[in-house]
């Protein structure tokens, strides 16, 4: 457990300060004369350079260990923003976010990974994974409206310098703090006398269609980090931006909170917070009466019930074994709807609400799922099926 409270502090410090650049990065590539589209586009290609950054960690997380990865994604993604601070031209953002996404690539799966390595039991690794949403969560809740007042009293430059010391600061305390996980890193002689005898091994597989879930999700939030910003890019626009984002963060707080969510099926949980997601997108697109910090903050309570509930059915259906590799197909099929989102966002904004662009896409991810089916046959699928991993 001490091991886990390490991680998550560490994990709250990291995500403060990616979250805190959410309500003020589109305003500052307005700033420096960037359209709605080159924002998509400029939103887009983090989450395409997610991709080599995530096809790379699934091996080498599972093969050398989560801790290194942790390290390289804070101190270089905090050398990145050192340099945005001093960028002048859309093209140096462009490029700066693009090597942004390749280094952070490797930090979810593998803190993933290093959380699920803390026990063998499922219950348990639900709870790992409930905290992880949950210091997730905190982080979102404060660092929006935080990072806002930051550019509103000190300027852009300050702001993205100040958040880039932190996650340095972070990765170097890191080396000292986060282990290696610990089914990897206990002695042999260990591991050969608590052995049990040899039992027959089932071999689990995560089905494709699965991974329709993260992809559907993560082109939504893509499309709503891409379009509520632009609501206003003044100060004042600004810091009701980080409020918004903060009420969202709160919701979702709420139902991390709830602990005994965790005894029901993961893909029902999931299945029902895309359900209330899709919702809410539709709310935002056609019912403009109902009032926006209420929809923002229902949407924020779906997405706390999907993204543990989300890892944790990863986690069953792979069995528990290469889980770097699993958690690295996941953050791939996240990276490529973020990918496609704001830039779609961005192309169709003037014919239709990217609203309900998102409402549809979750909707048809919904549809492509076995929602009739026995949930034991889908979280133990016959070994026959072509694998994912």
């Amino acid at each position: 457990m001490k091991t886990a409270i390490w991680l998550y502090m560490f994990l709250f410090l990291a995500f403060f300060d990616l979250h805190a650049q959410y309500p003020i990065l589109t305003p500052f590539a307005v700033s420096l004369g960037a359209a709605p589209v080159f924002i998509g586009w400029m939103m887009g290609i983090y989450a395409l350079t997610h991709l080599p950054g995530n096809l790379i960690a699934g091996t080498v997380i599972d093969r050398h260990g989560s801790r290194r990865y942790i390290i390289f994604s804070l101190v270089s993604a905090g050398i990145v923003l050192l340099l945005q601070s001093q960028v002048h031209y859309p093209w140096q953002l462009l490029a700066l976010r693009s090597i942004s996404g390749f280094v952070l690539a490797f930090l979810s799966p593998a803190c993933l990974t290093l959380l699920a390595s803390l026990s063998s039991d499922k219950v348990t690794q639900g709870k790992f994974m409930s905290g992880h949403g949950v210091v997730h969560t905190l982080a979102s809740v404060v660092s929006p409206a935080a990072g806002a007042f930051i550019v509103a009293k000190a300027g852009y430059s300050v702001t993205f310098q100040s958040l880039g010391w932190l996650l340095i600061a972070t990765g170097i305390m890191a080396i000292f703090s986060v282990p290696s996980s610990l089914r990897q890193s206990a002695p042999a002689s260990v591991m050969k006398e608590a052995a049990p005898a040899p039992e027959p091994v089932q071999k689990f597989q995560v089905p494709w269609r699965i991974y329709i879930l993260p992809f559907v999700i993560s082109c939504s939030q893509g499309i709503l980090f891409f379009e509520l910003p632009l609501r206003a890019t003044g100060v004042d626009g600004i810091m009701s931006t980080g409020i918004l984002f903060s009420v969202m963060s709160v919701g979702a707080l709420i139902t991390l909170s709830m602990l005994f969510v965790n005894r029901y099926s993961p893909y029902k949980r999931v299945l029902g917070g895309i359900f209330v997601l899709a919702l809410c997108f539709y709310c935002l697109a056609a019912l403009r009466s109902i009032p926006l910090t209420a929809t923002l903050f229902i949407l924020g309570m779906a997405k706390g019930i999907i993204f543990p509930a989300m890892a944790s059915l990863f986690i069953e259906l792979s069995g528990g074994s290469k889980l770097g590799r699993v958690f690295s197909l996941q953050s791939i099929a996240m990276s490529i709807g973020s990918f496609f989102g704001p830039i779609t966002a961005g192309q169709l904004r003037t014919s239709v609400s990217p609203y309900y662009i998102a409402f549809v896409l979750l909707m048809v991810g919904l549809m492509m799922l076995p929602i009739s089916r026995k949930p034991g046959s889908l979280l133990h699928p016959n070994v026959n099926q072509t694998p994912a991993s």
